[in-house]
């Protein structure tokens, strides 16, 4: 179904931080429906929406307890199917977050398993200690012991969590596990979704249990990363599922290299549409996402020709809920915020790929504002702060690591307006709102001509009127140290787009002196020079 979505622009909701229409400090879909005739104003097609299921919410939402009933704090299935049927009066379809690695430890298959049904016992990894120790020694996503537990101890079984402890890994050996989530699949596509994000998809398939080479992070990963076994479950899913409703699927995929991508991607195998990979957002880290080190403009422009170059469709994207945001990140966030913000964007739109955007990051939204851990809720950040005391790291270092990189960081609440709780709830709120709301919201940029929100709209009415920056080839032109510029092509015609990283004006590496197709700022700059943060499109005049 690639065909039908790559010329889409998908616009991520995390539900619970959106926008809150009763009060309770906690976004609904009711807060969701009122807010999609903005969401249609930025030209977006398709929303994808986070978990809105039933979970005790120890991750979220990523911890299911029932994927056929609706979280009460986000409404009722009456709500969501509202929502369905208003998106698409407006020509906005709907994908869900499919997380099928593992369920909540408060689903009824794991309470059944507990209280010691065999047929719901084999629908979990559940294996044997050996003379009091542990399976095997594997290693946990959250930073957490993967082995907890089950049943009475002196059995010495344990279940498989790679992730919390209260999220439980599925066995995918057993055939009901499959039956039962491909029915789940259908459940959905029946009501009218478009398809699905899948969650973690390719280590959803355990290929053995042997004890692995040890590694910083995730010993073990060898045994569980894009298995056979994945790609034969993810084959069959869309033979007897997907195909059947023309739906659209892009995996989230850990640790994936090129050839790993087009394996998952090819349309002879028929497994993932797309694929989110993640060495781009790695680019300033060392080894694990939690030890950051400084940004480099040119390791991130190699990356992304890497990828440009090496799979024939891309998921463009900078920003999402696992991730801080990319204005502070990647750009200054101070004084050149907003062209920063903008020249991000507009990298974005013009790679080769389809456009994934992030609630907020249409007008530059930034890190939250957090003074301490207990302002903090995201569980794999306190399970790092608890690591990293055990191994003797200081509490300062500790909370420097995670102020920065903290999954909270992308978020806070949506900020709307510049009125207490940010036009996000009149409540309080379940998260600390950033205290920049009263400067960066949606209300202040509806009213700015030339703000980010209005560059935003231009970028998506660009994308979708040129056949060069949906269909064309790319080329990279110049990988500097704080320019990167590359072209796309097509049918002879071609656009080059030029993106500085710097905060001061440089000269410019190649001839800017074509016709601007589209500019972050307002004037032109002069012959041969870049202003801060500054992103040129140039090309042929037709394409404006």
């Amino acid at each position: 179904m690639l065909s039908k979505y790559k010329d889409s622009i998908v616009y991520q909701i995390y539900p619970r931080s959106f926008c809150d229409s009763d009060g309770d400090g906690v976004g609904d879909i009711r807060g969701i429906i009122s807010k999609l005739d903005y969401i249609s104003s930025l030209g977006v097609d398709v929303i994808w929406l986070s978990p809105v299921y039933k979970s005790p919410n120890d991750d979220n939402g990523y911890d299911i307890s029932d994927y056929k009933d609706i979280q009460p704090e986000f409404g009722t299935m009456a709500d969501f199917d509202e929502l369905l049927a208003e998106a698409k009066r407006r020509e906005i379809k709907i994908i869900m977050d499919l997380v099928i690695n593992h369920t909540s430890d408060e689903h009824e298959w794991f309470r059944r398993a507990k209280a010691g049904e065999e047929k719901y016992k084999n629908y979990y990894i559940i294996k044997k200690g050996k003379n009091g120790k542990l399976p095997n020694n594997w290693g946990n996503f959250f930073a957490e012991c993967p082995w907890e537990p089950f049943g009475d101890p002196a059995n010495e079984e344990y279940y498989l969590h790679l992730f919390s402890k209260k999220q439980p890994d599925l066995n995918w050996y057993n055939p009901e596990v499959y039956d039962e989530i491909a029915d789940i699949m259908r459940f959905w596509l029946e009501r009218g979704v478009a398809g699905f994000r899948c969650d973690v998809i390719n280590v959803i398939f355990k290929e053995s249990f042997a004890d692995g080479e040890k590694h910083l992070a995730l010993t073990g990963k060898e045994h569980y990363l894009s298995t056979e076994g994945c790609h034969k479950i993810l084959q069959s899913l869309r033979r007897d599922v997907m195909d059947k409703y023309e739906a659209f699927t892009v995996g989230e995929t850990v640790m994936v290299d090129i050839q790993k991508a087009k394996d998952l991607t090819d349309i002879e195998r028929g497994e993932l549409d797309m694929v989110f990979a993640f060495e781009h957002m790695e680019c300033d880290q060392i080894g694990v996402k939690w030890f950051k080190t400084r940004f480099k403009p040119k390791k991130l422009m190699k990356i992304l020709t890497k990828w440009q170059t090496g799979l024939d469709w891309n998921t463009c994207y900078l920003e999402n809920h696992d991730q801080p945001r990319s204005v502070g990140r990647f750009v200054d966030s101070g004084e050149h915020r907003e062209a920063g913000a903008k020249m991000l964007l507009g990298l974005l739109f013009a790679l080769r790929g389809t456009t994934y955007i992030y609630q907020g990051q249409e007008i530059g939204m930034t890190n939250g504002a957090f003074e301490s851990l207990d302002e903090i809720m995201d569980i794999e950040s306190h399970n790092v702060d608890k690591m990293a005391r055990t191994l003797g790291i200081i509490n300062p270092f500790r909370w420097h690591l995670i102020k920065r990189t903290s999954r909270d960081n992308a978020r806070t609440p949506m900020q709307w307006s510049a009125e207490d709780g940010a036009g996000f709830t009149k409540g309080a709120p379940w998260l600390k709102i950033n205290p920049n709301y009263k400067t960066v919201n949606v209300e202040k940029e509806e009213s700015t001509e030339d703000g980010i929100l209005s560059f935003f709209r231009r970028l998506t009415k660009l994308k979708k009127s040129s056949d060069i920056l949906r269909d064309g080839s790319f080329t990279e032109v110049y990988a500097g140290k704080n320019v990167y510029a590359f072209s796309r092509e097509l049918n002879g015609k071609k656009l080059i787009a030029v993106c500085s990283f710097s905060k001061k004006e440089v000269k410019s590496p190649i001839d800017t002196s074509g016709d601007i197709i589209l500019s972050n700022y307002e004037k032109r700059s002069a012959v041969g020079k870049l202003r801060p943060y500054e992103f040129l499109l140039i090309g042929d005049s037709r394409e404006k």
